[in-house]
């Protein structure tokens, strides 16, 4: 099982594209489209390919082998 990385956030909420800029899988907000056409991205078990998903505290997200937590 992988090792999975807590992600703090300030406010209620962050987009997925905005945690993929944290996390330095893209470099800027316009890749993200990109980047969910060619990866496998999971927000709480489900597949998710929309840069604009919302996620919160509690949430889990697996980018390929990576495991990611907000919190």
């Amino acid at each position: 099982m992988a090792l999975i990385k807590q992600i703090e956030i300030n406010d209620e909420f962050i987009t997925l594209g905005q945690l993929l800029k944290i996390t330095d899988h893209i470099g800027s907000g316009g890749e993200a489209r990109a980047f969910l056409a060619v990866h496998e991205i999971y927000v709480n078990s489900e597949k998710e390919q929309r840069r604009g998903r919302k996620l919160y505290r509690g949430d889990q997200i697996r980018i390929e082998s990576e495991v990611y937590q907000i919190c």
